[in-house]
Formats: C-alpha cells, sequence, structure tokens
C-alpha cells in the first residue's frame, strides 16, 4: 500500500473512531490538514500561566455615552511597581475577543504574564482593557459606538492619557487594527485576529449590518491606512486557526515586524502560548527600541 493511501485511509479511519462523518471529512481530513489537526488536539502545546505573583489589578465601572452604558474598565500594573510610579507608565490599551470582557484578560493570565515579562527584562508598562461588548466587533451598531469609547472617552477615564499601544485577541485583533487607522500608536499587537476575506465570510458570523459597514471597517481592506509603522506591527495566528489564511493575508499586505504562524488553534491555550511575545513586543516599542 502506498504510504499516502495508507496516511488517508488511517486518517478516515481515525475521523470515524470521533464520531466524525466519513462523507464529511472526505474532502478535507488528512494528516496534513488543520480540520483534522485541530480534530485531534496536534495544534501545539498550550501555554502556561507563570507562577508568580499577579499584577496589581484594579476594576472600576464607568459611564459610556458612546456606548449607551456602564462597561467595566480594567486596569493591571506591574506587581511591585508603586500606583504612584505606574501612574507614569505608558499604557497598551488591550481589546478582548467575542463573547468575552474586559477582565477575561485577568482570567487568561494577564496579570501574571505582565508580573514575568518585567521580571525578564521587558520595559514596564500599564495594561488597559474595557468592555466592548459580546460580539460588537469594536464597531458601531445598533446605538453603540465601541470606537468612538476608545477614541474619545477613553483617555479621561485615564486621567488624560491616550494608550500608546493597542493589542487583540480574536475581534479585539479586528478592533486593534481598525483603532490603529484612527490613532497613530507606537505598537500593534494582534492574536489571532478575526479578519475576513470577502462578504461571504463576514456575514456568516451574523455580526455586520452589512457589506457597506464591513468593507468600512474591515482591517484587510484598509492596510495602507494604519497609523503605525510596520515595525512596530506584530502578528501571532496559529496554523489551526480558522483565520489563519487571511492572517496570512494581511502579513503580506503589511510585512509587519512579526509574522508568527508556528502550530495553534483558536483558543486560550495558544493565546497564553504567545502572550510573552506579544507583550515583550509592545514593551519594547513603547521603550523606543527597535522601532
Amino acid at each position: 500500500m502506498r504510504r499516502r493511501a495508507f496516511m488517508v485511509g488511517g486518517a478516515v479511519a481515525t475521523a470515524a473512531a470521533l464520531g466524525v462523518g466519513v462523507a464529511g471529512v472526505a474532502a478535507d481530513i488528512v494528516p496534513e490538514s488543520a480540520a483534522f489537526r485541530r480534530q485531534l488536539g496536534w495544534t501545539g502545546p498550550d501555554g502556561v500561566v507563570p507562577d508568580v505573583p499577579e499584577g496589581r489589578v484594579t476594576r472600576r465601572r464607568v459611564i459610556s455615552r458612546a456606548t449607551r452604558g456602564r462597561p467595566e474598565l480594567v486596569t493591571i500594573d506591574p506587581h511591585g511597581v508603586p500606583a504612584e510610579q505606574a501612574d507614569r507608565l505608558p499604557v497598551c490599551l488591550m481589546l478582548h475577543g467575542r463573547d468575552s470582557s474586559a477582565y477575561g484578560f485577568v482570567e487568561l493570565g494577564m496579570a501574571r504574564f505582565l508580573t514575568q515579562a518585567v521580571r525578564d527584562g521587558v520595559p514596564p508598562c500599564r495594561l488597559v482593557a474595557v468592555d466592548g461588548g459580546a460580539a460588537s466587533y469594536w464597531q458601531a451598531s445598533g446605538g453603540s459606538d465601541p470606537q468612538r469609547m476608545l477614541l474619545r472617552e477613553l483617555p479621561g477615564w485615564l486621567g488624560g492619557r491616550a494608550p500608546r499601544a493597542v493589542l487583540g485577541i480574536s475581534m479585539g485583533g479586528f478592533g486593534a487594527l481598525r483603532y490603529a487607522r484612527s490613532r497613530a500608536v507606537d505598537a500593534v499587537a494582534v492574536l489571532s485576529p478575526a479578519l475576513f476575506r470577502t462578504w461571504t465570510d463576514a456575514r456568516a458570523v451574523g455580526v455586520f449590518r452589512g457589506q457597506t459597514d464591513w468593507t468600512a471597517d474591515e482591517p484587510l481592506l484598509h492596510t495602507g491606512q494604519l497609523r503605525v509603522k510596520p515595525t512596530a506591527v506584530g502578528l501571532w495566528c496559529g496554523r489551526e486557526d480558522p483565520f489563519h489564511d487571511a492572517a496570512l493575508e494581511f502579513a503580506d499586505a503589511v510585512h509587519p515586524a512579526v509574522a508568527a504562524f508556528d502550530h495553534g488553534a483558536h483558543d486560550e491555550g495558544y493565546w497564553r502560548r504567545v502572550a510573552p511575545d506579544a507583550l515583550r513586543f509592545v514593551g519594547e516599542r513603547l521603550l523606543g527600541k527597535n522601532a
């Protein structure tokens, strides 16, 4: 039996054992395919939250006219840095993914990742996150405008200081790149950004009001409008991530300083694995290194 036939046969048998319909896998389930690797969990090791003290986490509700709500504002300062000193640190805005929230970054472990990063010599910064809506994609809809909140209201909540960097995960990656079109920043880091190559793909998520609104906001359609140097853009996306091809297209257009495409799925295990690299990338550029 030829090796490829043996491998495909084994893949189909494995799929059947896992309860995956053979008819549904015939076109895509081969050992080299992303779908098959996701099914078997062949997506690389999960990241581990470091066993170090959490940075100082503060939570408060703010009133947002832009979103017509009372979102939670979460601030994470490096462990051991006095509050008065932390108030002078550069700010990195973090935008959460779909069905998550500002506090989701604490649950992901970012308060400990920040501690470890500073211990490893990464220049310290303050991490700030705010609720943007469970499925907003950080765009205006139904009378709520998260981008307006970030641009006009957030600096006031931070004592008049605008973020100098933005980090986004999944839906937050979409929002981070949209934010960087409106405000110049020193660094942009996106993890598994939820980007859409076509209106058909975007419409399937059931979020965008119509093709015109999606076209106006989709980062892939506005790669030349980012107000940040390519040397200050970092991108991490797993090979088994459904947004992998879109992320590759973005990297080909922008040529970011970091375009990492290791094995990984669209999940917290992958985001925890690349979080240290993303924090180092942001910290060094906020300090002015490699910019």
